[in-house]
């Protein structure tokens, strides 16, 4: 099997010849992450490379040693090594043609197609995406660009380990999300090969979760159709290649729920004013979760894209302010009679929140002939403003719920 060494990683780096292609991203301090954790927080800000992702890092490291042979170059993927690949041929005077998911958010399909790819859509996920690139690659001259399993493209994402390190020597932990491994393969391979103490957490997202069982198996464990807001770790499998770098340089694996991704993509952009993607919140989330202890270390959790879909952000940011009731559905039991929905309209005004939908149920199974239901989304402040709201509902007399 093809391994990748340290020096697979430096002698990328030296490629790394153009900083419109790849530039060194920033690593910086996070105050309210350290205080939240109780470490020593550094967040290394890849979201900010020019395709908004560390793919870029990989594919350019990939076609800038392809045999003059070849003029066109063929890859499948969610979205961000889409945009990778198609910056990087397009940089080296290469034809790209990118297969992606139908349902790829539409924000990644163009910006592939502006970095000068043709795309194709096809199929509902990753997988199927893959299988129509890999027919379209049978002449001679055109090479298919693997998302992670290729040396060349684990070597080129283990830059970022590099990059880490020199800023950074000090650090003891770095979080690194998992699709396909190609990521954490070549940052935990650099990182333990400078400094075998540092600590490597992987993170996946529990829907999505390949690779506990892909190490209790010793083979590469896929899950059909993986669902989660975060698409850029949804790829549904790893590879023997990125399976025996995790094994022999990946510390921890963390799972993460979707709702923790979603609180820890409000909580970058509140905090640390930083918009990514759920892939690269997941990170995040591994730091703030109960699974993963880092009281007083020096922790770099590797935020590795920004690309996120304004529809997927809106889907985010609800289930996060509902995770912890800023947004408010409540469900409250009354006699059908005019003036109540007046008197309740009122209570929850009076405590300062607003009602953004109501909506009149007088069809349901369970009510009485007279009776219906009133149910509000609210806008509040947080968890103990909507006690306060229930409470002061109650007071007046009327059963009251929290529904989703």
């Amino acid at each position: 099997m093809p391994r990748v060494t340290l020096e697979d990683i430096r002698s990328a780096r030296e490629r790394f010849d153009d900083e419109s292609v790849v530039r060194e991203t920033p690593l910086e301090r996070s105050r309210s992450l350290s205080e939240a954790s109780g470490a020593n927080v550094h967040l290394k800000m890849e979201h900010l490379q020019r395709t908004g992702s560390f793919k870029t890092r990989g594919a350019y490291n990939k076609l800038t040693q392809l045999p003059s042979t070849f003029d066109r170059v063929v890859a499948a993927s969610a979205g961000n090594h889409a945009q990778g690949v198609a910056l990087a041929a397009t940089k080296v005077g290469l034809d790209s043609t990118i297969v992606m998911p139908e349902n790829a958010p539409q924000a990644k399909v163009d910006a592939t197609r502006g970095y000068g790819a043709d795309v194709e859509l096809r199929g509902s996920d990753f997988q199927a995406a893959m299988a129509h690139a890999q027919t379209l690659t049978e002449a001679t001259n055109v090479a298919f660009v693997h998302a992670y399993d290729d040396p060349d493209i684990v070597a080129g994402q283990g830059t970022l380990g590099l990059e880490i390190y020199d800023a950074m020597p000090s650090v003891d932990t770095v979080i690194v999300p998992i699709g396909g491994g190609g990521l954490i393969g070549g940052v935990s391979t650099a990182l333990k090969s400078l400094d075998p103490s540092i600590r490597v957490v992987g993170v996946q997202a529990e829907e999505a979760a390949t690779v506990p069982d892909s190490l209790d198996k010793g083979i590469p464990v896929e899950v059909d159709h993986p669902q989660t807001i975060a698409d850029g770790i949804a790829t549904g499998g790893i590879s023997d290649l990125t399976l025996s770098l995790i094994e022999e340089y990946v510390d921890d694996i963390v799972l993460v729920s979707d709702e923790q991704i979603a609180n820890a993509t409000l909580i970058l952009l509140e905090r640390a004013k930083q918009l990514v993607e759920g892939a690269a919140a997941a990170s995040v989330s591994a730091l703030l979760s109960d699974d993963l202890d880092v009281t007083d270390e020096s922790v770099v959790p590797l935020l590795g894209g920004g690309n996120i879909d304004m529809s997927m952000l809106q889907i985010v940011m609800t289930h996060a302010l509902t995770d912890r009731c800023q947004l408010l559905r409540l469900r409250v039991r009354i006699d059908d009679q005019p003036g109540i929905m007046g008197e309740l309209a009122s209570v929850i005004g009076d405590l300062g929140a607003n009602i953004r939908t109501v909506r009149h149920d007088r069809s349901v199974e369970d009510l009485h002939v007279g009776e219906a239901y009133l149910v509000f989304q609210i806008v509040t402040s947080g968890s103990g403003h909507a006690s306060n709201i229930i409470a002061a509902i109650e007071d007046r007399g009327y059963a009251v719920e929290q529904v989703e």
